[in-house]
């Protein structure tokens, strides 16, 4: 997919995806090695936006397996369509030189299923982007069928038999650690563990996400985040739902992040009504904004950081 680290670099950049050295790294091996890499952590911390990204660097698709509790082979790898079978049936059934063996065989090939996402990323001519999201929410069972596609590069189907891929995939996993992923799949992977960003982080992403909006804004709506994400509230906001607040603002024209935009802002960061209930408390929202320009202004340091950095200071001398 990447003939070097440097051109993965200038793809990921191009494609306004802001990463350090390590993932960078990370991803430049998988791609090299053919291995998955398993990105674990919270909910909104920009684990499915690298699989994206890396099918908008390499140029190529992307197929998504959405992961939920009772998903089965049929939603994952596919199922025969019975109604092309029976219509096919109807047609060659009746023609004098049709035999019961041959109308068998001819209605259990790939022409006659309908082709799931897994089935769909082995049979791409180019290597496309296979992305299982939230792999913790199915069963140990459902993982374990995993295993042949992550180690073989190959689908058993019944009656039709062992597909082999055209080309392999690369594969991102992502979960948000409801259940621990078992080992046997850890073995295969190359790990990336995924924290919600920095304030330095998140400054950079808004300023090349939304390089439209107003400058002075990249470094408040990070603290802001970062103060939200420190509130203990129920559904801690997204990266992609800080997007979303600085297209907001943008539309709205503001340049500052006020107490008086509460009632305004609270419809794109308080998803939950206890969230809701708590950021309308008379000081919810004032100590947001407060820490907020605390944060933007120093970087993240907590009053109490800034207090151990000045003692610290002073033992020194």
């Amino acid at each position: 997919m990447f003939s070097s680290i440097q051109e993965l670099s200038e793809k990921l950049d191009a494609a306004k995806y802001v990463t350090d050295p390590v993932t960078l790294k990370v991803i430049y091996l998988a791609a090299q090695m053919q291995k998955p890499v398993l990105a674990e952590g919270p909910p909104g911390s920009g684990k499915t936006e690298l699989a994206k990204v890396v099918a908008l660097a390499a140029d190529t698709t992307i197929e998504r397996l959405q992961c939920y509790e009772g998903l089965n082979e049929e939603k994952a790898i596919g199922k025969f369509d019975e109604s092309l079978q029976r219509l096919y049936l109807n047609t060659q059934g009746s023609t004098a030189s049709a035999s019961w063996a041959s109308l068998r065989r001819d209605l259990h090939t790939l022409e006659f299923f309908q082709e799931g996402p897994l089935l769909r990323a082995l049979l791409c001519e180019k290597p496309c982007v296979l992305l299982i999201d939230e792999i913790d929410k199915v069963s140990e069972e459902f993982e374990a069928e995993l295993l042949e596609i992550l180690s073989d590069w190959q689908l058993s189907i019944p009656k039709i038999g062992t597909i082999k891929a055209k080309s392999k995939p690369f594969v991102v996993l992502t979960s948000n650690e409801i259940r621990r992923i078992g080992d046997p799949l850890r073995r295969r992977s190359l790990y990336l563990r995924f924290e919600h960003p920095t304030i330095e982080r998140e400054t950079q992403i808004l300023e090349k996400r939304t390089a439209d909006t107003h400058a002075e804004l990249h470094g408040q709506l990070a603290g802001f985040a970062h103060a939200l994400r420190g509130y203990t509230l129920e559904k801690a906001p997204s990266i992609a739902e800080m997007l979303d607040l600085a297209e907001a603002l943008k539309v709205l024209g503001v340049r500052q992040i006020s107490a008086d935009l509460r009632d305004v802002l609270l419809p794109l960061i308080a998803k939950t009504q206890n969230d809701r209930k708590r950021l309308l408390l008379r000081d919810g929202f004032e100590s947001l904004v407060y820490d907020t320009q605390q944060y933007s202004r120093d970087g993240g340091q907590t009053a109490l950081e800034q207090k151990e950095l000045v003692c610290t200071e002073r033992r020194r001398y």
